[in-house]
């Protein structure tokens, strides 16, 4: 999930820039003004915005059907009994069940754009007249077809990015910085060869920045053919596990001018680690898997050991027996990168160091995989308490005939040490990322690279034969030193200051739990909190 649109602003801007800006506050205002009605009536924001998109989808249609240029017949999937104009006719209680009998029958088409927004959907707007506000007052009034596709895209991502702050419903946990998105983008440069895919992928942030990359980057030069091959799925495509989650994503994909309403869905719904990639594999991988222990898992890998709970994943393709969530889904990324792919993926820093299991990927990832760039991320930017996280890029190689590994030096750029955000005072920005952005080099040879003249840097190359002669190869490495130890009069704000305090303890407390389990110890805590 990207950051709100209005936190995202960057240092100078242009009019055009400002203006666009203006209008997606204006827009996000007006749509928050009418979840904070219905919040008051017991929904929740994320449930606010599910029964949102329902609306818009249905607007959405009913212009394309009246657009001379468009023109589609959707009556196939949106018949005349269901569609907006039945809707529109209709009040009161009336309008209320023949919108409960809407959603049950958009519900039936299973593989498409429409089938993954509609599954499973029920109406949660108690009050028909609240529901009557919204489809007469404010859907109604607003053109949301593909003419003004950014300004209703970013709208509809800064009402997900307010939904994330609702820490009741657990919504946080599929929400990654915009700002970093866009950094993890900007290196890895997302090219019209590629074929990309988030396998976590929440309400589809990742997907949506990688195609507005090859836009704005690389959409003048494309075919037809070529373009149409991102709304087909042959190009671009994403999982995600929660069918509420996935029914967001679609919906942002679309009101980003991805996928067609009556098209495949280009969000599939399940468990990515259930299964190994079988024949579709991408050239570039975006994810951050969600934060977590996996509860009931029985994981058999290449190892023969067996660390058994409920749910089985008996796959060969995995080096190592763990039901370390993120370590699975770092194997599983391995395996779904293709070779000469590339991969960029947020992970705790419980991946860099436990040892066991954790120990056997990192030694595949150095030998098999070139893990050239780490970027260690700063604390106060997830919603998921006491998280520390990185950005791990590597790419994956055909095997050498030599047996030589291929990774030859790392790259760890450390944003952690000396650095103060938090979600609401002071928040990520793109900015903040332009230093590691500028040492990453991307599309220029790493060779170019150059460390920090300043021993106290934040940009340091290790050499693989540095990084495998370390204990359990841990890869949690730092150096910097955080001036704020040394000055009293740091001049941080006493909240800041407690926030990361708080922040610590969760971290420590995550990491013995981590540690705890490794050695078998059941330890009971809450899934929110742990890493």
């Amino acid at each position: 999930m990207t950051a709100p649109a209005d936190a995202q602003q960057p240092a100078s801007e242009t009019p055009e820039t400002a203006k666009a800006v203006a209008q997606t506050n204006t827009l996000v205002s007006k749509l928050w003004n009418y979840c904070n009605v219905l919040r008051d009536n017991g929904m929740s924001t994320i449930e606010y915005v599910e029964q949102l998109s329902y609306l818009l989808f249905l607007k959405m249609v009913d212009e394309m059907e009246n657009d001379p240029w468009d023109g589609r017949d959707m009556s196939a999937i949106v018949p005349a009994e269901y569609n907006w104009q039945s809707l529109v006719g209709k009040r009161g209680a009336e309008l209320e069940k023949h919108y409960r009998d809407t959603l049950e029958h958009l519900g039936r088409h299973p593989n498409t754009t429409i089938g993954t927004i509609f599954a499973d959907a029920q109406n949660r707007i108690t009050k028909p007249a609240l529901l009557e506000k919204l489809v007469v007052e404010l859907i109604g009034r607003e053109e949301w077809t593909v003419k003004g596709t950014d300004l209703k895209g970013d709208a509809y991502e800064g009402l997900l990015s307010k939904g994330a702050s609702d820490t009741k419903t657990g919504a946080g946990q599929y929400f990654t910085p915009r700002a970093l998105i866009d950094a993890m983008v900007d290196v890895t440069q997302p090219g019209p060869d590629d074929t990309i895919t988030d396998p976590a992928c929440g309400t589809g942030g990742f997907l949506i920045a990688a195609h507005s990359y090859i836009r704005d980057h690389h959409m003048k030069k494309m075919s037809l053919d070529e373009r149409m091959a991102y709304d087909s799925g042959r190009k671009i495509w994403g999982n995600e596990l929660v069918t509420a989650t996935a029914r967001l994503a679609a919906m942002n994909m679309l009101l980003h001018g991805i996928g067609k309403s009556d098209g495949p869905s280009l969000i599939s719904v399940g468990d990515a680690l259930a299964d190994k990639p079988s024949g579709r594999h991408a050239t570039l991988v975006l994810a951050n898997p969600p934060f977590g222990r996996k509860s009931a898992i029985t994981v058999i890998g290449q190892d023969g050991e067996v660390e058994k709970e409920d749910i089985q994943y008996d796959r060969d393709d995995f080096t190592a027996t763990t039901t370390n969530k993120q370590l699975n889904f770092l194997q599983h990324i391995m395996s779904l990168t293709a070779v000469g792919g590339r991969a960029a993926v947020v992970l705790p820093d419980n991946v860099l160091f436990e040892g066991g299991a954790g120990e056997k990927v990192r030694r595949k990832l150095l030998d098999e995989f070139d893990l050239h760039t780490i970027l260690r991320l700063p604390t106060g930017i997830f919603y998921a308490g006491g998280v520390k996280a990185n950005v791990l890029f590597f790419d994956k190689k055909p095997p050498r005939a030599d047996g030589k590994p291929h990774t030859t030096d790392t790259w760890i750029y450390d944003l952690r040490v000396g650095q103060h955000f938090t979600l609401k005072q002071r928040p990520l920005t793109r900015p903040h990322l332009d230093d590691f952005v500028a040492a990453y080099r991307p599309g220029e040879p790493r060779s170019t690279r150059v460390e920090s003249e300043d021993d106290n840097g934040p940009f340091r190359k290790f050499s693989y034969e540095d990084l495998i002669a370390r204990d359990k190869v841990n890869l949690d490495i730092t150096w910097m030193k955080d001036p704020a130890l040394d000055d009293a009069d740091s001049g941080l704000a006493p909240e800041v200051i407690a926030e990361e305090i708080v922040r610590d303890l969760q971290s420590a407390l995550n990491e013995f739990t981590a540690i705890a389990r490794s050695l078998g110890a059941e330890v009971d805590v809450p899934e929110a909190e742990v890493e």
